[in-house]
């Protein structure tokens, strides 16, 4: 009777095993990004990547999906099983608003996402190439009122915070210009640079080493307050326009179903990374913060963002490319 039960204990242990946060990672873990590599979104997956491989003893691998606004990575990830091995770094467009914009259920954030924790929070700046003819938010506004239709905004997808904020000020401002959607972060910025469009509401963490070099020139940023980085730029809030303060959230979050044991693991480790002062410092110089919470908090601050932006994206009647 005795070799039963040892034997019930072994063959119990051997089921519970894929569950265990012990004995999690035992092989390589695979991190999908929605976006091109080099973008917001990009750039704090590879700096949590790293450290979680420093951290777990396997590598975090990460696998850039583009398209779509973040919905095919989205899918994909939303099919992935549930065993720690498929990870999804998002931000506010994919998860929040990509199956709104497509009109297509293929997945919910609510359903098939397990948040783990934020991992920064990066506000976004308005900045316009030097050619454009406005020094102030003030003057951008007159110009844009003078010449409706002949600015063109670049955005980095449909349905972004980055998108959802120029539509936003549109409407409140009775503005009008050109929105040019393309691909992610990475690309937008590259026609900015280059003058094919005039300007952009995008994150710090891109274009803050172009606006140091004077390749842009900032307006305003959409933070509560000044940020280090940038002193001399007035937030919209200063400038009296309180609801501008889209920021752009990345986030870790695992397929719903993973194991409470994994998620434990992986939280723990997170939260130790992102109070690393060499991983604040990484993401105070692309001008956003390391920002860790508790997966409670992470979904209650998606339901905000949710019940905030939503009804942008059905005014404005945003729709996929």
């Amino acid at each position: 009777m005795r070799l039963i039960w040892i034997a019930i204990a072994a063959a119990a242990a051997m089921l519970a095993g894929p569950a265990s946060g012990q004995q999690w990672p035992a092989r390589s873990v695979k991190l999908i990004v929605p976006y091109p590599a080099g973008g917001n979104v990009d750039s704090a997956a590879r700096i949590v990547a790293d450290k979680l491989q420093e951290k777990l003893g396997q590598p975090f691998i990460i696998e850039n999906k583009a398209g779509a606004g973040g919905m095919i990575a989205g899918e994909a990830f939303a099919k992935s099983a549930p065993d720690g091995y498929t990870l999804f770094v998002g931000a506010n467009g994919p998860v929040l608003f990509a199956t709104e914009i497509n009109k297509r259920e293929a997945y919910s954030w609510k359903k098939d996402f397990l948040p783990i924790s934020t991992i920064s929070m990066t506000p976004l700046v308005l900045e316009v190439h030097p050619s454009v003819q406005a020094t102030t938010f003030k003057e951008f506004i007159e110009l844009a009122k003078r010449e409706p239709g002949k600015l063109t905004m670049a955005s980095p997808g449909p349905g972004t915070t980055n998108h959802l904020l120029s539509e936003l000020m549109q409407s409140s401002l009775d503005l009008q210009w050109v929105t040019a959607h393309y691909r992610g972060n990475a690309p937008a910025i590259n026609d900015l640079l280059g003058g094919q469009v005039q300007f952009a509401f995008d994150q710090l963490t891109v274009s803050l080493q172009h606006i140091k070099a004077g390749l842009f020139r900032a307006l305003a940023v959409t933070s509560p307050h000044r940020l280090k980085s940038l002193p001399d730029v007035p937030t919209f809030a200063e400038l009296g326009y309180k609801d501008f303060d889209g920021q752009t959230f990345t986030g870790l979050f695992a397929p719903a179903g993973t194991p409470a044991p994994i998620i434990d693991k992986l939280h723990e480790t997170l939260v130790a990374i992102l109070k690393d002062p060499g991983v604040i410092d990484k993401f105070e110089k692309l001008g956003g913060e390391s920002t860790p919470m508790t997966p409670a908090e992470f979904k209650a601050y998606l339901e905000r963002e949710d019940a905030k932006w939503i009804p942008v994206v059905r005014k404005a009647n945003i729709k996929a490319d």
